[in-house]
């Protein structure tokens, strides 16, 4: 079955770094876009970041720009997404998702496998 895994969410004070992983059982994410989501209670599941096949485009919302970096290791079929300077509004569950297509989306429908989330909380 094909899946993704979803690694290092947390609790870290507001100002402090998370560093979040995804991880694929049963394919390679090189052929693959790659976007996080998050979901924060009562809210919808909204678009984060996304990193295109061969990382020819990213994408940041623009609450995360300057804030948060996508980065897509192919040799370890990893991507990342490292989070610095966080904020209470960054609380949510983080999703990764992958989309057999070349560009990127926010349309979580776009998008063919997703792992189960990691809870990020951004607290003093």
């Amino acid at each position: 079955q094909l899946q993704l895994v979803e690694s290092g969410g947390g609790l870290v004070q507001p100002g402090g770094s998370l560093r979040l992983s995804c991880a694929p059982s049963g394919f390679t994410l090189d052929l693959y876009t790659i976007g996080w989501f998050r979901q924060a209670p009562g809210k919808e599941r909204e678009g984060v970041s996304c990193t295109s096949v061969n990382d020819r485009s990213t994408y940041y919302t623009g609450s995360v720009q300057g804030r948060l970096t996508i980065s897509r290791d192919n040799a370890k079929n990893m991507v990342y997404l490292q989070m610095n300077s966080l904020k209470p509004e960054d609380t949510a569950v983080y999703y990764c998702a992958a989309r057999f297509a070349a560009d990127c989306s926010n349309y979580v429908p776009d998008y063919d496998y997703w792992g189960q989330g990691t809870q990020v909380t951004v607290s003093s």
